[in-house]
């Protein structure tokens, strides 16, 4: 099978289901327990939380550890709740929906045809802004350091500036201090650390309302019985992505990513790129193809040993259009017909040349018996 869907979740590192592994061997007591078992897997912790706050440039005290994006996500959302939130229109679901929930009034900020917010677009009196730092369906990087410095510079009052970070960490460099953000949402697992473990930057100083209650964990700001062997996991995916300078490895996997579009947009006829050229995270990629559906060609792929998305892993089994697409192309056929190829640090040039050689044949199949005709 090849993989194109690290962009859903990246395959754990060797080095982390050694860890893991290690850890579990310890038979170690829990990190609250003032035993030595106890505190020997609470230093196991610090030791994770020193080394993902590295990863972003932040302080160790400013990283609690939740259940993943969406946890973060939605502990933001709730720490303002009844005020008044800004949102791109291409947020994660996990934001969107928690916005819903839990603000006065919810605005979305538009996007252009690539799914970049412009600075001329940004609202005013918003207590909190949240905009993702590489959004997911299309890997569109936004201005995250040019929209925190408009807010410090223009807002009458402080305005909050919250950015889900999930995609981009590990493909591009992420220094919260140079951002001037105020929180920031991380998963482990999108860069080979394990499922159901994420992280919450919370800036020195601004406002945190716990989700969860009952507890002291996690500085008394989530609590719930520290989850040793993700957090652990966790932090051994950050070592391993410091230490090797994943985000130039993905620089080589961008120029795979490009061969891939061109090769598509020039080998399989009434093909289009949602995905911009530039300013663009350096593993994904999404293409539409015109008259074929989306799940369709998904399917067929998987059949011929190729494993690719309809868009966020998410909104899977969602018979809507992508609403990341109709906020930028507008066109619901062109969101019916959209694939996303998220490709990983393994991938390789014969991948492509494997992918090139059932693809045509299976957007030409699909345009055969569509129902719309191809070129209208």
């Amino acid at each position: 099978m090849i993989y194109l869907d690290h962009a859903a979740t990246t395959p754990m590192l060797d080095c982390v289901k050694q860890k893991m592994h290690e850890t579990i061997d310890l038979e170690l007591g829990n990190a609250s327990a003032l035993h030595s078992p106890g505190q020997y897997a609470s230093r196991l912790i610090q030791e994770a939380r020193e080394n993902v706050a590295r990863l972003i440039n932040a302080d160790p005290s400013e990283i609690i550890f939740t259940s993943g994006g969406s946890e973060s996500n939605n502990t933001v959302m709730h720490t303002f709740a009844s005020q008044d939130i800004a949102i791109s229109a291409i947020e994660h679901p996990s934001a969107i929906e928690a916005a819903k929930v839990y603000a006065k009034h919810v605005e979305y900020i538009p996007v252009d045809q690539w799914g970049r917010i412009s600075i001329q677009h940004l609202p005013s009196n918003f207590q909190l802004i949240s905009v993702m730092m590489a959004n997911n369906e299309l890997g569109t990087l936004e201005p995250i350091q040019e929209i925190a410095q408009y807010y410090r510079q223009n807002a009458a009052s402080h305005t909050y500036i919250h950015t889900d970070a999930t995609q981009a960490l590990g493909k591009i460099h992420i220094d919260v201090k140079a951002l001037d953000v105020d929180y920031l949402t991380c998963s482990a697992h999108k860069i080979g650390g394990p499922l159901g473990i994420g992280l919450l930057y919370i800036k020195k100083g601004s406002p945190i309302t716990p989700l969860i209650y009952g507890g002291h964990q996690e500085y008394r700001l989530r609590a719930g019985t520290s989850n040793m062997l993700g957090i652990v996991g966790f932090g051994e995916a950050a070592k391993w992505c410091w230490e090797h300078w994943s985000c130039k490895k993905y620089q080589k996997v961008k120029q795979l990513r490009d061969l891939l579009r061109q090769r598509i947009l020039s080998g399989v006829p009434y093909s289009s790129a949602n995905s911009p050229e530039g300013g663009c995270l350096p593993n994904i990629l999404n293409m539409s193809f015109q008259a074929a559906e989306g799940e369709s060609i998904q399917l067929y792929l998987d059949a011929a040993g190729v494993a690719v998305s309809t868009g966020s892993a998410c909104a899977a089994g969602d018979l809507e259009p992508s609403y990341v697409i109709m906020a930028t192309k507008k066109d619901a056929e062109v969101a019916h017909s959209s694939i996303r190829f998220s490709l990983g640090l393994d991938a390789t040039s014969e991948d492509i040349n494997q992918v090139m050689q059932v693809l045509p044949d299976i957007i030409g199949r699909l345009q055969g018996i569509s129902t719309i005709k191809v070129g209208d």
